[in-house]
């Protein structure tokens, strides 16, 4: 029985001149046997019983089954546990882990007959909402949502039949997938800023959307008990065929979304929805984004304007505006984008770049640029305040003008030479030496050396390496990508031995090392082997180094291979007692290398002339 809610101390429990006969007859009228649940708050819930049932099913599904048949006919026999209780399934933590596991196994129909019970066992008139706008129930619909592809790929003659003989219920009654994807398409078109504005029901509206663009997210994970919670990382989608009638829905839920523009510009909740129909529009119709971002633009300049600045402004230094207007600006297309960088955003860029929020529109302009021309008007308009932008810790700005240099091939030597300045390395010419480990740490020379006396100068060699920092490794990589990177590399080539080690063993400053190692001609990486030479055992213990040392092992010619697994093999059963080393024993083949030298020289033979070969036709 559950337990009696808050505030009933005064209403049920308090009242001790009840009999206790009563009491219990009362507590067993809230009680449904029959349905496997209880009334609380005037919603059906999971009794304890059905809870224990759905946890055995969920690790059920966690073990292997002798044949595919007895699993199709496992997932059968507990879809026939559902009809009647789906909405309090759905909206039960246990009873929404195990359809989520179920959801991948199940047949159209199955999928159907599910969703036509979260329609009609909602509240009256609500539908889909009372289960799409709960923590829970938002996930069974978004799993089921996900199941598109696969089930309209299935809908076939076969999968319908098998249904249909289960009895009343059957797949007949249950319409099909396309019919229950345009059902809750409608009704969230028909209440868009309710489902949009929750919490929950804002993932079901962007997860609809992406199905009813024909997207489908790649190598999905589940996450939930039981799951291991991914890392955060940007989606990756593939296409699949939707039914003409999708699109169309698609369409009027784009036009319901520009008549609430301005909800969808300011609410933190609501805003991801209009990034998403952008996204998935420019994938599959770019003509439709572009429309999508008119309007919006459309309504900010109807706006009142500030004094002699466009009313855009505002919306760029709000952190919620913000994030859309970035959508907007990274998907535009070339007249757009002039519009806006004409309109709004020019002579404005350096006051925009200094700011805490507006300064990620400006990246995203920076990294959309379709022409060189424009380009360059953005680049001349920044590089004026670059000092000021540093001085800010506004890194992204610089970060993506560099990379956006690379990308356009432009301005890449003003950039260089304006940076050497700001860190106080460019003149006298004899400290460009020492422009790497400023760039590493992002100090100005005389901050990083320190002289002892006033005017006085230091010697690089004098100074460690130390300090590193994850933007400073990220510029480094940028500028290594330059067309000219002499001075870049002639600095990083005076690091001693140390200072090498170091940076190689740095969380950020080992992928420095990795796109050295790309930008190296064959000396410069001979070069680099020598200075190593006798670190490799540090290197190979290493989290970070280890990685490293695979990257110089896959650029090593023949000879270099030799001397590293030479180093490596004396110390062969210190390696193999690291958790980092005992990669390199293996991924070397030391222990071939020490007993049968000459089949092991053979080998990696073939594999250096493969990798040369390769290199000269990708170069």
């Amino acid at each position: 029985m559950l337990a009696g809610r808050k505030g009933e101390k005064g209403t049920e429990r308090g009242r001790k001149e009840r009999p206790h006969s009563k009491g219990r007859e009362e507590r067993r009228g809230r009680k449904q046997g029959d349905g496997g649940m209880e009334e609380q708050r005037g919603r059906k819930r999971l009794d304890p019983m059905s809870v224990g049932y759905y946890r055995r099913v969920s690790e059920r599904l966690g073990e292997e089954f002798s044949s595919e048949e007895e699993k199709a006919l496992f997932v059968s026999n507990v879809f026939s546990e559902v009809r009647g209780q789906a909405l309090p399934l759905a909206t039960d933590p246990t009873g929404s882990f195990a359809l989520q596991k179920l959801l991948p196994l199940a047949t159209p129909a199955q999928v159907c007959r599910l969703l036509k019970g979260l329609r009609e066992e909602g509240e009256e008139g609500s539908g889909f909402k009372t289960a799409a706008c709960q923590r829970c129930g938002t996930h069974v619909i978004e799993t089921a949502l996900r199941q598109t592809r696969r089930l309209l790929q299935d809908a076939g003659d076969s999968g319908m039949q098998e249904d249909s003989e289960e009895g009343e219920g059957g797949a007949e009654d249950c319409g099909t997938v396309e019919d229950h994807v345009l059902g809750l398409a409608s009704e969230v078109t028909e209440k868009l800023l309710e489902y949009s504005k929750d919490t929950h029901g804002t993932f079901v509206v962007r997860t609809l959307i992406h199905v009813l663009g024909g997207l489908e997210t790649r190598n999905q994970e589940q996450t939930g008990r039981g799951f291991k919670k991914p890392a955060p990382k940007a989606p990756e989608f593939s296409e699949f065929e939707v039914p003409e009638s999708f699109k169309g829905a698609l369409e009027r839920l784009a036009d319901e979304l520009l008549e609430h523009v301005t909800v969808f510009l300011t609410h933190p909740t609501a805003s991801p929805v209009f990034q998403v129909c952008m996204q998935v529009f420019h994938r599959q119709c770019p003509e439709q984004c572009q429309r999508l971002g008119q309007g919006m633009l459309g309504y900010l300049t109807s706006l009142n304007p500030g004094a002699g600045s466009s009313p855009l402004l505002v919306f760029l230094k709000d952190q919620t505006s913000s994030r859309l207007l970035e959508k907007m600006v990274e998907l535009s297309q070339k007249s757009l984008f002039r519009s806006l960088y004409k309109d709004h955003f020019r002579g404005q860029l350096v006051t925009l770049a200094l700011h805490p929020i507006a300064n990620f529109p400006v990246q995203r302009l920076l990294a959309a640029a379709p022409n060189r021309k424009l380009f360059v008007k953005i680049f001349d308009e920044l590089l004026e305040g670059l000092e000021a932008i540093l001085a800010a810790g506004h890194m992204g700005v610089i970060i993506q003008l560099a990379q956006s240099c690379v990308k356009q091939g432009e301005r890449q030597a003003e950039l260089l030479q304006c940076l050497l300045k700001a860190f106080h390395c460019a003149d006298p010419p004899s400290r460009k030496l020492s422009c790497a480990p400023l760039f590493l740490t992002l100090l100005a020379h005389e901050v990083y050396y320190q002289p002892q006396e006033p005017g006085g100068d230091v010697a690089q060699s004098q100074k460690p390496l130390s300090g590193l920092v994850y933007h400073g490794s990220c510029l480094v990589q940028s500028l290594l990508k330059f067309s000219d990177n002499s001075a870049l590399l002639r600095s990083l080539d005076s690091f001693p031995a140390s200072d090498l080690l170091i940076l190689a063993c740095d969380q950020s400053g080992s992928h420095t090392m990795e796109v050295l190692m790309t930008s190296l001609s064959d000396k410069g990486r001979d070069r680099l082997f020598k200075k190593l030479k006798g670190h490799y055992v540090q290197l190979s213990c290493s989290k970070h180094g280890s990685r490293v040392l695979d990257k110089l092992w896959s650029a090593a010619a023949l000879g270099s291979r030799r001397a590293i697994a030479e180093e490596l093999a004396s110390h062969e059963s210190e390696l193999r007692a690291d958790q980092f080393g005992r990669h390199a024993v293996r991924n070397f083949a030391l222990s071939h290398f020490l007993k049968r030298r000459r089949e092991w020289e053979e080998l990696q033979s073939v594999q250096s002339k493969k990798r040369k070969m390769f290199d000269d036709i990708l170069g």
